[in-house]
């Protein structure tokens, strides 16, 4: 079977980055990777949208921009020493807002990972992660995302860490990406639990209880952390272990969520270097 994998780019270095991370990470596997570019005229998308018709000027021109950025590096791949057979690239340009963009492609292709860059052309310093990356891990909710650093290192990971309050349940089949990633990179799951008390109450035992039976078969390992703050604490044992890999489950409106929230997302560090792995609650 083959994996079929998104790749958004802007051709920033950033996205090249994780076109590579992705290339490493699939390396042993048949796949198909689309490699899609969404153009717009200008800065602002809805004025775009609104004013730029196929045959003007304006849209030939950023058509074509897109297009040839695309046959650029479509060339860089195919002409690299590690290109693998197994491995099948297709690109795509369409002129749309760039997360109805791959959502679109996710439901045409059948896409099962996005694998996209942190950060574009017109990132700021100011924020962790780029608008289109942020809304990508909080709105395209029927496909997992890993989005990779600048500085993350094109290795395949090693140790992933799966922070966790045993507060819910989880399904195997949200975590069959996190699972699948660990076998075949033969990673350890660092399941970390950020201490609020000393003791799990009888759901949170029930709940990691099972969280075992799904994590059986891959290398995994439990971790306790006393801190006040959640994003702290990941941010220590991230940095003091130098994990590879950050891992969650995007539950609207409560962990994953709120770590997305302006106000706390310019103090997650581990962005720096550690690609992170968003999946998402099947039940919302």
């Amino acid at each position: 079977m083959k994996h079929k994998i998104l790749l958004p780019t802007d051709f920033s270095k950033n996205s090249i980055k994780a076109i590579n991370y992705a290339r490493e990470l699939y390396k042993n596997e048949r796949c198909d990777f689309y490699i899609l570019n969404v153009f717009s005229a200008t800065q602002n998308v809805i004025e775009s949208l609104l004013n730029m018709e196929p045959g003007s000027q304006l849209f030939e021109s950023a058509k074509l921009y897109s297009e040839n950025g695309l046959a650029k590096v479509y060339d860089m791949i195919v002409m690299s020493e590690h290109e693998s057979p197994k491995h099948n690239f297709k690109t795509i340009s369409v002129f749309n807002n760039p997360i109805e963009a791959i959502k679109d492609i996710v439901e045409q292709k059948d896409i099962e990972m996005i694998v996209m860059g942190t950060k574009g052309e017109t990132h700021s310093r100011d924020t962790a992660f780029g608008g289109t990356a942020t809304y990508v891990m909080e709105k395209v909710r029927n496909c997992p995302v890993i989005v990779v650093p600048q500085n993350a290192k094109t290795l395949l990971p090693k140790e992933i860490v799966f922070p966790t309050d045993y507060k819910t349940n989880y399904k195997r089949r949200e975590l069959v990406y996190l699972t699948d990633i660990a076998k075949k990179c033969n990673a350890t799951i660092i399941v970390l639990h950020v201490l609020e008390k000393n003791d799990l109450d009888k759901q949170q035992k029930a709940n990691k209880q099972l969280l075992e039976d799904i994590l059986e078969g891959t290398n995994y390992k439990f971790h306790s952390l006393p801190h006040e703050s959640v994003i702290a604490a990941i941010n220590v044992f991230v940095a003091s272990r130098d994990s590879d890999m950050v891992a969650f489950i995007n539950r609207k409106h409560i962990f994953f969520g709120s770590i997305l929230t302006d106000a706390l997302v310019k103090d997650i560090s581990f962005h720096i270097k550690v690609p992170i792995l968003a999946m998402h609650d099947l039940r919302n």
